[in-house]
């Protein structure tokens, strides 16, 4: 039987399969090989992606396009970006690691503002925008869905909302103990959103649960598929 291509990446997709599903029996080497293989392959697509898309065309090439022209105003727009990439370089060394700070104290403030503005503008606006929306009888009716059904479906997605951003109110006073308690409204309030939490929690792990199960019955078929192909036992 010549070996193909097919064949050799067949073997390799059966053997790391077997490795993996050997943690059904407990932790053992052969599974501890399969996550450093997959660790060590991931960190490497990620430190080529990131050479190939950031470091070579964003600051190699034009740094060699500096080089051939000349243009001083060019090499001043390089400079942060030079310094920023040799600071980052010497937290490989223990003694120079504290220069790196100043990056990491800059790229995490920079992540830190993109988070918040992605949460308001991608999550917390849509999601008003979303409660707001199954109040519209126009809406709703050009869905054939009637007002009481509206009423009551915004009804019911108005109490979620808000009784889950009630939830994280962590708002307290303080009594004469020293103990903290919040107010009894809030923590009635706080109760009724902890329901919608443990609803959506659910039905989030149920999904994590179906999708898992789906890619355990995928490999099976393909360990199975892959025998067939050899023996044509099935």
């Amino acid at each position: 039987m010549a070996f193909s291509i097919d064949l050799i990446t067949g073997i390799l997709s059966f053997i790391l399969t077997l490795m993996v599903l050997s943690y059904l029996i407990g932790d053992n080497p052969l599974f501890k090989i399969a996550i450093y293989l997959f660790v060590g392959v991931a960190s490497g697509y990620v430190a080529a992606i990131t050479f190939w898309q950031v470091l070579y065309p964003k600051l190699f090439l034009p740094t060699l396009a500096l080089v051939q022209s000349g243009d001083i105003n060019q090499g001043l727009l390089l400079i942060v970006p030079w310094l920023g990439f040799l600071f980052m370089l010497m937290k490989a060394s223990p003694r120079l690691s504290g220069v790196a700070r100043l990056v990491m104290a800059f790229l995490v403030g920079a992540g830190a503002a993109v988070t918040i503005a992605g949460a308001l503008i991608g999550t917390l606006i849509p999601q008003v925008m979303a409660t707001i929306n199954f109040f519209d009888a126009q809406n709703a009716a050009a869905r054939n869905i009637g007002t009481g059904e509206v009423l009551g479906n915004g009804a019911i997605l108005l109490l979620g909302v808000v009784t889950t951003l009630a939830y994280f109110h962590f708002g307290a006073l303080q009594k004469a103990d020293g103990s903290t308690r919040r107010l009894g409204l809030i923590e009635i309030i706080a109760m009724i959103g902890q329901i919608f939490i443990g609803i959506t929690l659910g039905a989030i792990f149920a999904g994590v649960y179906a999708a898992a199960l789906t890619a355990f019955i995928e490999r099976i078929t393909s360990l199975l598929g892959f025998i067939n192909s050899l023996t044509g036992l099935f």
